[in-house]
């Protein structure tokens, strides 16, 4: 039973051999990926683990399995997401390899840990997609990064929101994502079980490259020479007070739920 029900997750929350479906779910508008991404229908298959962990926790085999899995997708979809040219793409991996560390914790029996950056990654990953957004819009729905560059001075404002996504992401000390990754990383390395320590080696091999492709989008959409063309510079914008006002909101998240959960 609880094999069949990973199953079910593995499709839900876009785990190994069952996650091209995520990637391509991003040519919807960006506020619906924002939802979809950060806080609902992604994380519904983690969460269908952490509700039914008292049948997994009766299955020693299913627990491994599900360690595993979630230990290869986040290693995966991490390296994935550093091959990926379009923004949106590059940020929905980042959500496929997170929801491998919410799965491999569950695995290791710390399904709170596993809710816990559940939570803390709805408000990082919102905050991405929304600012995603607002480049988006500004470059006349332009998604390509290799035809950005050059929005610092431009974007200022969206530049800080995706700066500091990107930094809580990454698990930069003191900012929301390092709250749960480090303490899942931490349960991960002190067990003694061959699925932990795969789980921590390749989790730990993730967070290397999801520094790598956090700061390549940031180096490609805002700090290089542009390449965006000229009609659509000519008409960029910051997007407008109500729009502003989200992603600030989410930003205090990205830095402060952390701590104060």
């Amino acid at each position: 039973v609880s094999l069949l029900l990973f199953v079910g997750s593995i499709g839900k929350s876009a785990q190994l051999g069952l996650h091209t479906w995520l990637p391509d779910a991003m040519e919807g508008p960006t506020p619906v990926s924002a939802l979809i991404h950060a806080a609902t229908m992604v994380t519904a298959g983690v969460f269908l683990i952490a509700r039914c962990s008292a049948l997994f926790e009766q299955s020693v085999h299913a627990s491994f399995l599900v360690a595993l899995v979630g230990a290869m997708t986040a290693f995966f979809a991490a390296t994935t997401g550093a091959a990926q040219n379009d923004l949106k793409r590059v940020i929905a991996y980042s959500t496929c390899s997170q929801l491998g560390y919410m799965v491999f914790a569950s695995g290791l029996s710390h399904y709170d840990l596993s809710v816990f950056h559940l939570m803390n990654h709805a408000f990082f990953k919102a905050l991405l997609f929304l600012g995603a957004g607002s480049v988006i819009h500004a470059l006349s729905d332009e998604q390509d990064l290799r035809r950005m560059g050059g929005l610092v001075q431009l974007l200022p404002f969206t530049y800080t929101m995706m700066l500091i996504g990107s930094l809580s992401l990454v698990g930069i000390p003191f900012l929301t994502g390092f709250y749960s990754k480090d303490a899942i990383l931490e349960v991960a390395y002190a067990k003694y079980t061959v699925s932990a320590h795969f789980a921590y080696w390749l989790g730990s091999l993730s967070v290397l490259f999801t520094s790598t492709y956090s700061f390549q989008l940031l180096q490609s959409a805002f700090l290089t020479s542009t390449n965006a063309k000229r009609f659509a510079l000519a008409k960029i914008h910051e997007s407008d007070l109500l729009l502003s006002i989200p992603l600030v909101l989410l930003a205090l998240g990205s830095i402060f739920v952390g701590y104060l959960a």
